[in-house]
């Protein structure tokens, strides 16, 4: 029991980290596209309201990630967070600017205001996807540690080739996803031109994501994970053909199935190794090495079976319930509150 519980620990938090890039990645690529996408107030608020029930229950899976790695692999945490600590941070402030632009931008009392809790929004939304695809692709491709879990190098060690390509993955997903998501949502206007920019820029919006699962798959010795990649690339298409043919919820769902086919064409490949040493291979961390004992692992396994299906039940019905579609039509005309 004890050598499985790491395993299950492991899945779980891989589960956790996908259901993350899948939710949060399309109101994150909502809120950039609130500023670089849409052209005129109306659309603008009805990307907002499309968002609006669900972008908070997004981030939980985020706070449940990390702290389902801080209590079943202490060490895996305290590696990657102190090693990781400038773009983690820098994500936190994101997420930060992204909830204070949702929740200000429709009381700000003047047009400028309003144009600079947009600025705020897109900057944040792409900070926040940005710094999460760097954060995971370091964790998956290796950070410079020694046989501590010391980093080795200064505070910016962390800027490399492979963090660029993991910025760029995520942000590009969050893209493809938000115009897959918007064009199930939306009706009209938003709904049509979504369709066209997913139909036309979904191979290279994910193109970054697979190039970081086949670099993680050709270091591995698990051959069979290729056709995860290539079942994956099937699924690109697939999104392609259903933008073109007016099926919103078949392009979404390929899309989220691009996501999964690729994270665990890397999870599976990376397994025993939680995080690889850029240093010397053997200071890696296992998943056996990396976690906490077994009656903490136990304990915790007992909690999550009960309390994770009552989170995906809610969170299920939550988005059943915002189901219905909005227009331009749906959203009154903008209106200023005069300061007292």
């Amino acid at each position: 029991m004890a050598e499985v519980l790491p395993v299950y620990w492991y899945v779980i938090i891989a589960v956790l980290w996908l259901g993350y890039l899948a939710l949060e990645g399309f109101d994150l690529g909502v809120g950039m596209l609130v500023r670089f996408w849409a052209r005129d107030e109306p659309r603008r608020r009805v990307l907002l309201n499309i968002i609006g029930p669900v972008w908070e229950g997004n981030e939980v899976w985020l706070i449940t990630a990390v702290g389902a790695m801080f209590a079943a692999f202490p060490f895996w945490y305290a590696a990657v967070f102190s090693t990781l600590y400038l773009p983690m941070l820098v994500m936190l402030f994101g997420l930060i600017l992204r909830a204070v632009s949702i929740e200000y931008r429709g009381k700000a009392a003047t047009d400028a205001g309003r144009e600079i809790w947009t600025w705020t929004l897109g900057i944040g939304s792409f900070l926040a996807a940005f710094m999460a695809g760097v954060l995971l692709v370091l964790t998956t491709t290796g950070l410079p540690l020694d046989a501590n879990g010391d980093r080795v190098g200064g505070p910016f060690v962390w800027v490399t080739g492979p963090a660029l390509l993991g910025g760029l993955a995520v942000v590009g997903f969050s893209l493809a996803q938000a115009w897959a998501f918007i064009g199930l949502k939306t009706d009209g206007a938003p709904r049509r031109s979504a369709a066209r920019f997913l139909s036309t820029w979904t191979p290279l919006a994910v193109l970054p994501l697979l190039v970081w699962a086949g670099l993680v798959v050709a270091r591995g010795d698990r051959p069979w994970t290729w056709a995860l990649l290539v079942l994956a690339v099937v699924a690109v298409a697939a999104s392609v053909v259903a933008a073109r043919a007016g099926r919103e919820g078949l392009a979404f769902t390929s899309l989220t199935l691009v996501l999964v086919l690729a994270w665990t064409a890397i999870m599976v490949t990376q397994y025993p190794v939680v995080l690889p040493s850029t240093v010397d291979p053997q200071f890696s961390l296992t998943a056996q090495l990396a976690s906490s004992g077994p009656y903490t692992l136990g304990l915790m396994a007992v909690i999550s079976l009960i309390f994770v299906p009552i989170v995906l039940a809610y969170t299920g019905w939550s988005y059943w319930m915002f189901r219905r579609r909005l227009a331009d039509t749906h959203i009154p005309e903008a209106h200023l509150v005069e300061p007292l």
